[in-house]
């Protein structure tokens, strides 16, 4: 049998039907994982043999650059695809024209389609964000794609992460996690070299299989190296010295190295590489030369000397350039490895202005970053220039201290310019920048001076826009009627200068002040920024009127109304690829689903704004401590405490009251009557001035449950009317709105002790554990003999849904048991306990058995360490 597949025939049947199933029209994604040197691209070369006659195979790779080249696996295609691919690839590389591109080349004859792209974990956010696109639309194609990564590199703020969870929400999905070799696997591949134990190569290896084929093809002797990398080195040994500098000048390039790259790479042409290739360091073909594995690679380029690298980095640099046309990623990867500024200086932006081009904004920053290192080399225009795109890369990968910081210095420097007009826009967008970040004071200074530069500078556009961040600012901060008047102003503006973009705006940010404010009619006003924006292809503008109409749909408890907005803002920001103001809406879905009692949904939906976009992650956390407080699962706290710093930067009432609110509802499950009042009474005090706050009738309700006292007014919102002891009709009001767990809390406020046996019944249903565990100490106060028991406690304490195996295997885990010794105690196989394993850390959310540990101890899975 092939090494390169032994033990892996259930992987490649599963592959080879899911293929099969692409034919007819069904497609799906294959998640193919492990460690380094498990057989992910074993598997991969495997695969043809085994796929339909007529299916055709596309192979993609990332590479390990410092920073990623965009569009890198599916740009490795060219050659192999439609020539609409290929040109929307090599020309410009323009985000939605290479994914409507990808759609169509995957559509076409011959089917299935396979498309591989090795070593997801490298990916550029181009390419992830690719192949977010395709997931979503995978099960009407006839093809199957197919993601190889290692699993053990993945921390929890990985890139890789995001895509993963929208995998595991996709319909047709295969995960294969790839386990390491057995005994007698070992035993196979080792019997081709005399002498050696198999045993002790087990031992040694671990059962990786590529740490097991350098052993063996090392251990001529009967002797196993110390380490691979001895091992990895020993098959140099022999070589000629020609040889061996080749394979050091190829070593230093973290890719397959095409052809003509190689011609000038090697003086002595290719031939030189034969006795490696012999040897199986190397797969040549007439296209490329490539290492047969990364670690290969790695091993040889890390045994190199600091300046013996730097050279051969120059050598590879030098080629780059005088090639045509090369990646401009791969140049200032070679120039950053040599050390050689000049370079970066001259193609850095380049390299970022094609990141950019394609969405690859985290390579864009980073490009940028190398190049603000050398400020010296620019004229101050030129540097501001570089600032401002440095900035914007920041704020859309979410670094808000990096766009805060450069944004300042472009301001400095156009100050310094003298320039109006550019100096008014710098400081818009640092208001912007402030206000993403959380900062509400900065992002009020700087929008007061952007308009005061640009009044008398002639550029209507601009004025309008800087009056319309001011509105904007003022909505946010519940300064209602100064929105309007500068929100008017910049509509006037807008209208003048024949703007649809920022008349979207200024009409939002008009409506929503009136809206909150209590006036119906500035909805329509809201209505009529979305009309615009969408008249007018203005995506963004469409997304966030799209948000504004939901979220206050969703204060009002008019959550009917909202569902008929969520689902055409959902689909326009996923079709238009807005992954920002999709996470937004996300988060809103989140609080439509918690509203509704539907937690694991609000859960899940909750985690696509755990992001740095402040705006998103504030609401994100709170819905998802909420979840945490009413089933009584550890961690709110915590959620609650970050939340709420992040709440009180930004200043708004739309941001500190559901926090406030959840912390008294916290509070008041755990008996702390001061802690409900202390939690409610100085953000009530601020709420109360203003009628038509959503949060003001909440805070109120948590205010006199705590003894507290609040001014009496005319409210019909079912926590006002709890507040004033109307539980019944403040329960109609929840049921009709349809918030079950409200009305069981509304129920429970009944005298009657059937009703609240009623309520008691809801909360049981709903998992709500702490609420319910309080009423029925109400209900044997009041003499209730048969209070109805809860759910059982095994239910209760396994909020991860582990199955039964599972929670043995993590507590043995936790023990610090290898897997041998758990398959031992447990009486199965390594193997077997291998896949559970790797399932409960999937479950957990856990990049490590350590984390798995800690993960399963703060959900109370570990006995003698669950919650009190």
């Amino acid at each position: 049998m092939d090494w390169g597949i032994l033990e892996r025939e259930p992987e490649l049947a599963r592959l080879a039907a899911a293929a099969r199933e692409a034919t007819d029209g069904a497609g799906s994604v294959a998640l193919v994982f492990g460690e380094a040197g498990i057989g992910k691209s074993s598997l991969v070369r495997a695969m043809p043999d085994r796929l339909p006659g007529r299916a055709r195979i596309l192979v993609g790779q990332c590479d390990d650059l410092a920073t990623r080249r965009p569009l890198g696996p599916f740009r490795d295609l060219v050659g192999r695809v439609g020539a609409g691919l290929a040109r929307a690839l090599t020309v410009g590389g323009d985000r939605h024209r290479v994914h409507e591109a990808l759609l169509e080349e995957l559509a076409v004859t011959p089917h299935p389609a396979v498309l591989v792209v090795e070593d997801v974990h490298w990916a550029d956010e181009a390419s992830l964000d690719a192949l977010r696109f395709l997931v979503r639309r995978m099960e009407r194609l006839p093809a199957l794609l197919v993601l190889t990564y290692r699993d053990d590199e993945l921390n929890r703020g990985h890139p890789l992460r995001h895509l993963l969870g929208q995998i595991s929400r996709a319909p047709r999905v295969h995960r294969l996690p790839l386990a390491r070799l057995s005994l007698d696997a070992v035993r196979v591949l080792s019997a081709s070299s005399d002498g050696l134990d198999p045993a002790q190569v087990f031992e040694v290896t671990s059962g990786n299989p590529f740490f097991v084929a350098e052993v063996v093809a090392a251990g001529g002797t009967g002797e196993v190296p110390p380490t691979v990398v001895d091992a990895v080195l020993a098959r140099l040994r022999g070589l000629d010295g020609v040889t061996v500098d080749a394979l050091e000048q190829l070593a230093v390039v973290p890719s397959a190295v095409e052809r003509p790259l190689v011609d000038a790479l090697l003086a002595d042409g290719v031939s030189v590489l034969a006795p490696a290739e012999q040897r199986g360091l190397l797969a040549v073909d007439p296209e490329r030369v490539a290492f047969r594995h990364e670690l290969i690679r790695r091993a040889v380029a890390d045994s190199l000397p600091t300046a013996r690298r730097i050279d051969l980095d120059r050598t590879v640099l030098a080629a780059l350039v005088a090639r045509p046309g090369s990646d401009t990623a791969r140049i200032v990867h070679h120039a950053a490895r040599a050390g050689d500024q000049d370079a970066i200086a001259r193609y850095g932006p380049d390299a970022a202005r094609d990141a950019a081009g394609t969405g690859a904004h985290r390579e864009a920053a980073a490009q940028l970053r190398l190049v603000l290192r050398q400020r010296h080399r620019y004229a101050p225009a030129d540097l501001a220039d570089l600032l401002e795109r440095y900035a914007v890369e920041s704020y859309t990968i979410a670094d808000s201290a990096e766009a805060v910081a450069a944004q300042r210095d472009a301001v400095a420097l156009r100050r310094s310019l003298g320039d109006a007009l550019t100096l008014g826009a710098d400081l818009r967008w640092l208001s912007r920048i402030h206000w993403w970040a959380g900062d509400a004071d900065q992002a009020e200074t700087a929008a007061r001076e952007a308009v005061a530069v640009l009044e008398d500078a002639g550029d209507d556009r601009l004025l309008a826009l800087a009056v319309s961040n001011t509105a904007q600012l003022r909505m946010l901060s519940d300064r209602y009627a100064e929105a309007v008047r500068h929100g008017e102003r910049a509509i006037a503006l807008a209208r003048k200068a024949g703007d649809a973009a920022i008349l979207s705006h200024a009409l939002n940010n008009v409506g929503t002040a009136r809206w909150r404010a209590g006036d119906p009619d500035g909805r329509l006003q809201v209505q009529e920024s979305l009309d615009v924006a969408l008249a007018a292809g203005e995506v963004e503008h469409a997304c966030r009127s799209y948000a504004n109409l939901i979220w206050n749909l969703l204060d009002h408890l008019r959550y009917d109304e909202a569902d008929t907005f969520l689902s055409p803002a959902m689909e326009l920001a996923d079709r238009a690829e807005h992954l920002g103001f999709l996470n937004y809406l996300h988060v809103g879905l989140a609080m439509r689903r918690l509203a509704a009692g539907d937690w694991d949904e609000a859960e899940k939906h909750a985690e696509f704004g755990m992001h740095d976009f402040v705006p998103a992650r504030c609401p994100a956390l709170t819905v998802l401590a909420r979840v945490r407080i009413r089933c009584g699962r550890p961690g709110a706290d915590e959620l609650l405490a970050e939340a709420w710093e992040i709440a009180v930067r930004t200043k708004e009432l739309q941001r500190i009251g559901p926090v406030a609110a959840a912390r008294a509802e916290a509070a008041w499950l755990r008996g702390d009557l001061a802690g409900v009042a202390e939690a409610v009474a100085p953000v009530h005090a601020r709420a109360h001035l203003l009628p038509g706050s959503p949060c003001r009738d909440e805070l109120a309700y948590w205010l006199t449950k705590a003894g507290g006292t609040v001014p009496a007014d005319d409210s019909e919102h079912p926590y006002a009317l709890q507040a004033r002891g109307r539980w019944r009709t403040a329960a109609a009001r929840w049921q009709e709105a349809g918030c079950p767990y409200e009305h069981a809390a509304a129920l429970a406020e009944s005298p009657d002790p059937a009703v609240k046996i009623t309520a008691l019944a809801a909360f049981d249903a709903l998992g709500a554990e702490p609420p319910a565990r309080l009423l029925r100490a109400e209900l044997r106060a009041l003499g209730v003999r048969h209070v109805p028991r809860g759910p059982l406690a095994a239910t209760r304490r396994n909020p991860a849904g582990l199955t039964e195996r599972q929670l043995e295997v993590i507590r043995l885990l936790a023990q610090g048991l290898t897997n041998a010794e758990i398959a031992a105690r447990l009486v199965l196989s390594v193997r077997t306990v291998d896949n559970h394993v790797r399932a409960v850390l999937d479950k957990l959310d856990a990049p490590t058995r350590r984390h798995a540990a800690d993960r399963a101890a703060d959900l109370g899975l570990l006995p003698g360490r669950a919650e009190s």
